[in-house]
């Protein structure tokens, strides 16, 4: 049995990674910590738990085999750091880190340490990404020119708008890095990244309807060396915006939207020539969720190679775009 502490409450996800822990055979949640002492110790207690003020504590106890990082982003280089010269098996929510000089830093430790990291990229394991991978592989949209997926909710509006649920602490810069695009636009970038690779630069642009401190409205463009876009949008603003993911190509497209499901198909490459959309049915079923993956990989020794290097090119996506969007022009992507 593995036992995990989960490291802070200050993510809006971190009761759902705490209900992973719970429930999964292979673990046991053993203990945590905040830095906000009041805030841990009070969710501590409500769940009879331990509570440690000091992170080095901790991480010194050696029935703890593994944490959940839910701090701050800007947390997390210490955090992370911290973690793995202990030795602890890490689970984090994106992103790695806001830059790639502490990503880095991140990365070196836990291979130093040896111990296993996983991030919290859930639309990967979904059936539409699945079934959209399939459908690209077999080469049915011919040459790819575009990739447009979205995402965006309505936790910036106002309670009179239909919002008003997203935490004022998600609208401070220092503590997220970042706004809307950081925090929800890492799933339609890491996405787009999967689908077409890494860009030769980034283009971005951040509005504020809202007119807090950090973007709630933002947009990304991915350009590539053959001439193909990838278009990275999300938001704190919409009310009824669904997530959307579009694929263009020389000889046809791929669309799917969560408003109704569905995964449509047009393609000069199957029977009819492209005469009209073919709903894909079947799709395939979900891959493990990135925790469970988490756990497996500690089980059998082994690493979650694929994962981390989609979260280390994310990091670099996410500097770009806000590097662009404080500059105001495109950013080159430095190859490794």
């Amino acid at each position: 049995m593995l036992k995990v502490a989960l490291l802070s409450f200050w993510h809006v996800h971190a009761a759902d990674y705490e209900k992973d822990a719970i429930r999964h055979p292979g673990t046991e949640l053993a203990a945590i910590w905040d830095e906000d002492a009041q805030r841990g110790s009070m969710e501590a207690q409500k769940r009879g738990l331990p509570f440690y003020e000091k992170l080095d504590d901790l991480l010194a106890d050696p029935a703890i085999g593994g944490v959940i990082v839910t701090t701050p982003t800007n947390l997390h280089r210490e955090v992370l750091i911290a973690a793995a010269r202990a030795g602890k098996h890490i689970f984090t929510e994106k992103v790695i880190a806001s830059t790639w000089a502490a990503c880095s830093e991140i990365l070196q430790a836990v291979a130093e340490a040896g111990i296993v990291l996983t991030v919290s990229l859930p639309r990967l394991n979904q059936p539409y990404t699945l079934a959209v991978q399939n459908i690209l592989e077999q080469n049915l949209l011919g040459r790819l020119t575009l990739v447009r997926a979205r995402l965006s909710h309505s936790g910036g509006l106002s309670r009179e708008e239909g919002g008003g649920w997203l935490p004022e602490r998600f609208f401070d810069r220092e503590a997220c890095q970042g706004g809307a695009m950081i925090d929800l636009g890492c799933h339609p970038m890491y996405l787009t990244r999967l689908f077409l690779g890494m860009p030769e630069s980034v283009t971005a642009s951040y509005g504020s309807v809202t007119g807090r401190g950090v973007e709630d409205n933002a947009v990304s463009v991915l350009r590539y060396p053959d001439g193909a876009l990838g278009i990275v949008e999300a938001g704190f603003v919409n009310s009824y915006s669904p997530f959307v993911i579009e694929i263009h190509g020389t000889e046809g497209s791929l669309l799917y939207s969560q408003h109704d499901d569905r995964l449509l198909l047009r393609t000069r490459k199957q029977e009819g020539g492209g005469e009209g959309w073919t709903v894909i049915h079947d799709l395939p079923q979900p891959n493990l969720s990135a925790f469970e993956q988490w756990v497996d990989h500690i089980r059998s020794g082994t690493r979650a190679e694929a994962n981390v290097q989609l979260a280390a090119d994310l990091t670099k996506l996410m500097e770009a775009s806000n590097r662009s969007a404080a500059e105001g022009c495109a950013v080159q992507i430095e190859r490794d």
